[in-house]
């Protein structure tokens, strides 16, 4: 039965969480070119209408693109949590919060 379970382990992909790593890495990257494109809108919109304001607006476009890049990991690592506080294995913490409580 054992051997099964085993067998069935090296099926799954081990590359998986290689992936979520590199996507957790890429957070800062994707802040930066967020902002980075935010400032060129910037540039591009001040160049076309001639206002310097209008450098402010893609720079605040920027920035909200970062912060929803935030957002978006945070929810994703939030839905990961909660699956993993679901797992059989973990669930020895909540017995022992039980049995404290109990006390």
């Amino acid at each position: 039965m054992a051997d099964l379970e085993n067998k069935e382990e090296e099926k799954q992909p081990r590359i998986k969480p290689i992936i979520e790593a590199a996507d957790s890495l890429s957070l800062g990257i994707s802040m930066v070119v967020a902002v980075a494109m935010g400032v060129g809108i910037g540039f591009l919109l001040k160049s076309m209408t001639g206002l310097a304001w209008t450098l402010w607006i893609g720079v605040f476009i920027g920035v909200a693109a970062a912060i929803l890049n935030i957002f978006k990991a945070y929810q994703k690592q939030k839905e990961m949590y909660e699956d993993l506080a679901k797992e059989p294995r973990y669930a020895i913490k909540k017995q022992l919060d039980d049995e404290d409580d109990d006390d």
